[in-house]
């Protein structure tokens, strides 16, 4: 499995890069995403039902396509991180990364030692199952892309110390959690809310890195790039595929 750095040299180049979330545990809706021309897809191992057998199957999907697989693990911990890597992430989603230390743990963990503490084994589906470890193990800090979630008001009030980590690649703001985490669930015009979306965004250009966020509503991805998010995605195929519904009962229906 070859990899390279360009993708991630984007990102860090702050180049406008389009995602979407992926919750449905399915390689069949992955594969669809990847060739609908999105730059890169969430693989959701926090909330999306999918297993590591689903896991698989999804990336291998996703590797026919031109589409780039991040993976949110469910925490971070260490052996996360080596268990989607090894499995052939491209990156990693840690949620909840409310320190600098912790954005330091989770860059850790994606690096392999001196530079960091991920477990080496060769016969990976990430290293091409052992053809390409050498090149992959000198070369994977340089191409794999850490992203760590900004999801509460102590996250907010670290993002300048949280993007100055060498390896903190995207500072990804999730609205849902953010939002209810200030007391202001769902409200997205709210003050406090657009002001902690400009906190994160200027700490991340100020440290050469990239601002992201998740969009539910169309109608904000404008507002987003204007605040200075590039790494943005746009709903989900469990979203796709509701709404899809929807609107055929409401075509059946008559309404």
């Amino acid at each position: 499995m070859k990899i390279s750095g360009q993708f991630r040299s984007r990102v860090l180049a702050r180049e406008w890069i389009a995602g979407t979330f992926l919750n449905l545990g399915s390689p069949v809706t992955a594969e669809i995403a990847g060739q609908s021309g999105l730059d890169w897809v969430l693989i959701d191992h926090e909330h999306g039902p999918g297993g590591e057998d689903a896991l698989l199957h999804q990336l291998q999907a996703v590797s026919a396509t031109p589409a780039v697989p991040i993976v949110r693990i469910a925490a971070n911990e260490p052996p996360r991180f080596k268990r989607v890597l090894d499995t052939g992430a491209h990156g990693v989603m840690a949620p909840y990364v409310n320190t600098a230390a912790e954005a330091q743990a989770a860059v850790a963990a994606m690096r392999y030692p001196p530079r960091g503490g991920r477990g080496v084994a060769k016969l990976v589906r990430g290293a091409g199952y052992g053809a390409d470890f050498e090149e992959y193990y000198r070369h994977a800090h340089e191409w794999l892309v850490t992203v760590v979630q900004i999801e509460t008001a102590e996250a907010v009030a670290n993002c300048d110390a949280i993007a100055a980590i060498d390896g903190a690649d995207v500072l990804f703001v999730g609205p849902t959690d953010l939002t209810y985490n200030m007391g202001i669930s769902d409200q997205f015009d709210h003050p406090r809310y657009l002001e902690a979306q400009q906190r994160v965004v200027a700490a991340a250009i100020k440290h050469g890195k990239a601002a992201g966020i998740l969009v539910h509503n169309p109608a904000l991805v404008p507002k987003c790039r204007e605040l200075g998010f590039t790494f943005v995605a746009l709903g989900s195929d469990g979203g796709c595929v509701r709404s899809g519904f929807q609107s055929i009962v409401t075509t059946l229906r008559g309404k």
